[in-house]
C-alpha cells in the first residue's frame, strides 16, 4: 500500500512540501529518475534541490506480536514499485505513546545521484534520546543539505527502543529470547547490512560506510564497535557527546524483568509478548522509577552484555580488539549539563555552598579537590558555570577522554577528540554550548538551529567548516580540511583537542588540573 493512500499521509505530506517551497530552497519532483531499486522491490522518492529523498523504507518486518523482542527479520518483498516519500513509523516510546504499532524498522536516505557513486561515502545517522527515545526523521537531521554540498549519501533510521529493544526474557522464558537484551542493536545491524546489500543502487560505496550518532547514538556506535555481528558493516566511525564505557550486566537486566513481570502481575515471560503496547510501556516507565541507579552516566533500558550478540563492553577494560582498524572521531560539547538543568534568574545566582552540595551529590565524594580544580582552569567562573562544567564533565567529557586514550593505547587506527565550544545565542545566551549543540553545524542545518542562529554568518562559516571535516573522516578515516587549523591524531602523552569555535584551535590536554581530578572521581586514573 502505498504512505501516501490515507488522507492524513496525503497531508502530511503536502504539508512538508509546502514548507520547504515557502522557503524558497528546494524544488519537488517524483518521477522515474527518482525510483530506487532495492532487495525486497523498488521505491520512488522525490528530488529536492538536486537531492534525491527517500524516506521511511522498510528494511525489516514488523516488530509486533510473535516477533516481539526477537532478532529483526527481513520485510516481505513488494511488486509495485513503493512510495517512500514520507517518514515511517517511529518506535513506541514515552509516557505520551497511544498507538499499538510496533513496525518501525524503517530507514531515510539522501543522496546526490543513483549512480556514479563507487567511491561516493555513506554517513548512517544513529540517533538520540538514550535507548529510550527519539527517532531518525527530523529538520536538524535532514541529511539533504550534506548530500548536496559534500556529496555523500546519508542514511537515517528508526529501530526498536526501551523495553521493546532491551528487556533479556532469556532467564525466564528460555533460550528462544536469548538475544532479547540487545534486540535494538540487532536492528541497527540488520539496517547496516540493509545499506551494504543495497546502497549502491543509491549511489553510495557499501565499503565506504561510516556509523555516526548523538548521545544515545554515540553509544550505539561504541556499542557496535563491540558487536562481532557488525564487523565489516562500517569503516569510519563518530560518537558526539555520547562515550560509553560500559552497558547493563545480565544480572540488572534479569533483575528488570523480574520488577516488569511482578509490575504487570504476570507468572510468564512469554506473556510479555501479548501486553498491548501502551500498558507495556507505562508497567516499564513504573519499574524505572523503582530501579537503583547503576553505571555512572548509564541509562535504563540499555543493550545487555550477552556474551553472544554482545561479547563484552564496548570501552572497558579497554577498546575492543574487533574494531581496531575502524578510525575513530568522538567529543563532547563544552557545556551539556545546560540542556538537563537550565539556567534560569534564579539559578545564575547560586552561592559557593549550594555548588558544594550539588557536586558532592553528583559526584559521591568530597568535592572540594574537584571544585578547585575547575576553579583554577577557569578562575572567571562563578558557581553556576563551575556547577555546570564539573555536570559536563561527569562523566561526558571524561568519559570521551578515556575512550580516545583507550583507542589510541590500542595502537591500531588513529583516534580525533574535539570540544565543541561554541555558544548559541539562544534563551538569553546561558545556554553556552549544550548537548545537541553541535548537531545542526555536522548537518549544516543551521537554516531550522534557531531563529537566532540562524541569522548569523558566523554559524553557517562554522558548519560548512565542522560538516566538511565529518565527511572528510567520512571519505579518508582523517577528519583534517584545508579550513581548519592541523588536527593531529590523539596520543595519551599530548592529548591533541580540537576546540571547534569561530576561531577553532588543537589545544594539547586542555585544563589539565580538572581533567585530573575528575579522573580521580571516576577511577580512571
Amino acid at each position: 500500500m502505498s504512505v501516501l493512500s490515507t488522507p492524513h499521509s496525503r497531508r502530511a505530506f503536502a504539508k512538508q512540501a509546502a514548507l520547504f517551497l515557502a522557503a524558497g530552497r528546494f524544488a519537488w519532483a517524483a518521477g522515474e529518475d527518482s525510483i530506487a531499486v532495492t532487495s525486497a522491490g523498488k521505491v520512488r522518492g522525490t528530488i529536492l534541490g538536486g537531492v534525491k529523498i527517500f524516506r521511511g523504507i522498510p528494511y525489516g518486518a514488523d516488530t509486533g506480536g510473535k516477533n516481539r523482542f526477537m532478532p529483526p527479520v527481513k520485510p516481505q518483498p513488494w511488486t509495485v514499485t513503493r512510495d517512500a516519500l514520507a517518514y515511517g513509523p517511529s518506535a513506541p516510546q514515552g509516557d505520551g505513546h497511544t498507538s499499538d504499532r510496533e513496525d518501525c524498522l524503517v530507514l531515510n536516505v539522501f543522496t546526490p545521484a543513483l549512480s556514479g557513486g563507487s567511491k561516493r561515502p555513506v554517513m548512517v545517522w544513529l540517533h538520540g534520546g538514550g535507548f529510550a527515545t527519539g527517532s531518525g526523521s527530523g529538520a536538524t537531521i535532514d541529511g539533504t543539505s550534506l548530500a548536496q554540498n559534500h556529496d555523500v549519501v546519508v542514511v537515517t533510521i528508526n529501530h526498536r527502543l526501551n523495553v521493546f529493544g532491551f528487556s533479556y526474557l532469556g532467564e525466564q522464558a528460555g533460550s528462544d529470547f536469548a538475544l532479547s537484551g540487545g534486540a535494538g542493536m540487532l536492528d541497527i545491524v540488520a539496517a547496516l547490512q540493509w545499506v551494504r546489500e543495497n546502497i549502491a543502487g543509491f549511489g553510495g560505496d557499501p565499503e565506504l560506510v561510516t556509523i555516526f550518532g548523538q548521545s544515545g547514538g554515540g553509544r550505539k556506535v561504541a556499542t557496535l564497535m563491540s558487536m562481532p555481528s557488525a564487523q565489516g558493516l562500517y569503516h569510519r566511525a563518530i560518537i558526539e557527546s555520547g562515550a560509553v564505557l560500559r552497558l547493563t550486566t545480565p544480572e540488572d537486566a534479569i533483575h528488570h524483568t523480574e520488577m516488569l513481570l511482578a509490575e504487570l502481575g504476570l507468572k510468564q515471560a512469554r506473556d510479555l509478548q501479548t501486553i498491548p503496547v501502551v500498558r507495556l510501556l507505562a508497567a516499564n516507565d513504573a519499574v524505572l522509577k523503582k530501579f537503583p541507579a547503576r553505571e555512572v552516566g548509564g541509562v535504563p533500558n540499555s543493550p545487555m552484555v550477552d556474551g553472544k550478540a554482545l561479547p563484552r563492553h564496548p570501552f572497558d577494560p579497554d577498546a575492543p580488539s574487533i574494531s581496531a582498524k575502524i578510525p575513530l572521531l568522538m567529543g563532547w560539547a563544552h557545556t551539556e549539563e545546560t540542556l538537563y538543568d537550565h539556567p534560569t534568574e534564579e539559578s545564575l545566582k547560586l552561592d559557593e555552598a549550594t555548588l558544594s552540595q550539588r557536586a558532592r551529590v553528583r559526584l559521591g565524594v568530597d568535592p572540594a579537590p574537584v571544585i578547585a580544580a575547575f576553579r583554577s582552569a577557569y578562575p572567571d567562573a562563578t558557581p553556576w558555570d563551575l556547577h555546570i562544567l564539573i555536570g559536563t564533565d561527569h562523566p561526558r567529557g571524561a568519559y570521551s577522554r578515556e575512550l580516545a586514550k583507550r583507542k589510541a593505547a590500542q595502537g591500531g587506527a588513529s583516534a580525533w577528540l574535539y570540544r565543541f565550544d561554541w555558544e548559541t545565542p539562544e534563551n538569553g545566551g546561558h545556554m553556552r554550548s549544550p548537548h545537541t549543540i553541535e548537531i545542526p553545524f555536522v548537518f549544516q542545518n543551521i537554516k531550522v538551529a534557531g531563529p537566532l542562529i540562524s541569522k548569523m554568518p558566523e554559524a553557517y562559516t562554522l558548519a560548512e567548516k565542522v560538516s566538511a571535516s565529518w565527511v572528510a573522516f567520512a571519505r579518508t578515516g582523517n577528519p583534517n580540511t584545508p579550513k581548519l587549523p592541523n588536527w593531529p591524531a590523539y596520543s595519551a602523552k599530548a592529548r591533541e583537542t580540537m576546540i571547534f569555535n569561530n576561531q577553532s584551535r588543537v589545544v594539547a590536554d586542555p585544563d589539565s588540573a580538572a581533567r585530573q581530578a575528575m579522573e580521580k572521581v571516576l577511577h580512571l586514573a
